[in-house]
């Protein structure tokens, strides 16, 4: 599985074929879901469920069979590594030629957390429906994709750094090129990409550029969008990560999330 590969090429999948997904796919994919784990050590649950059978839709979506949850204890970083760990099945299900997208919004929210039974101090972050791609798109998708942009992404010189928040990084290291490669390409809710990385010797220090709110108390959703950005990270360059914050001066919309070291 060439991890690079499936992070340049997945997109996400809002409508697809109408066929349920295979057997042998979805046997597949829950013997991978049963290995995930993260860097947090918090552990993620994973549950999949007919839509049909349980009453589960999204506005959004069109052809879709199955949906997943996810679930995660209520806990200081449970937000990035429900992102680092959900992130993980998307690319091993886009190896399988199976389509996902992120929804943590335009769904009934009571109904999927009561299907997926959702307990007392836990979290349900996101869900994705998953499917084989249809052909084309659909008109919604189409829409939805041009609203939010979905193709676009912000200049590397105002997401990447080296020593503080505005000095533009460069290097010459094709791996750390692919990895900061990887986080630029990495998905975010309504395409509002907040990582950024400030690079000081071997350390690669993740912030949020704040620009959306959480929608419980408990989560900041742009804190999943960091877990995925620390995934395809390390997922290409590897490293260790903790969470001593550095003496980088910053504004008040921008938070440290974590560091990686190399």
């Amino acid at each position: 599985m060439d991890i690079m590969e499936l992070i340049r090429t997945r997109k996400s999948v809002r409508t697809f074929d109408g066929n349920a997904v295979s057997v042998e796919d979805r046997k597949k994919l829950s013997e991978y879901i049963s290995t995930i784990d993260n860097p947090y050590g918090i552990p993620v649950k994973f549950v999949m469920l007919g839509a049909k059978k349980h009453g589960l839709s999204s506005p959004v979506i069109q052809g879709e069979h199955i949906y997943i949850m996810g679930k995660v204890p209520k806990a200081e970083h449970c937000a990035e590594a429900f992102g680092y760990s959900f992130e993980k099945m998307v690319l091993y299900a886009w190896s399988l030629g199976i389509g996902t997208t992120w929804i943590g919004g335009t769904m009934k929210r009571e109904l999927f957390e009561q299907e997926a039974g959702v307990g007392d101090g836990e979290i349900m972050p996101c869900v994705t429906p998953i499917g084989y791609p249809a052909k084309k798109r659909s008109i919604k998708e189409i829409g939805m994709r041009t609203a939010i942009k979905a193709d676009k992404r912000i200049n590397v010189k105002e997401i990447f750094f080296e020593n503080d928040l505005s000095t533009p990084l460069h290097t010459d290291d094709v791996t750390i090129q692919n990895a900061l490669e990887a986080v630029r390409l990495a998905p975010s809710a309504v395409n509002k990409q907040p990582w950024r990385i400030v690079k000081c010797g071997n350390d690669y220090h993740f912030y949020e550029k704040k620009t959306l709110g959480g929608s419980d108390a408990a989560w900041d959703v742009q804190k999943v969008d960091l877990g995925i950005a620390i995934c395809h990270f390390m997922s290409i360059a590897g490293g260790d990560l903790s969470f001593t914050k550095p003496d980088i001066s910053t504004d008040n919309d921008t938070e440290y999330i974590a560091t990686v070291t190399l």
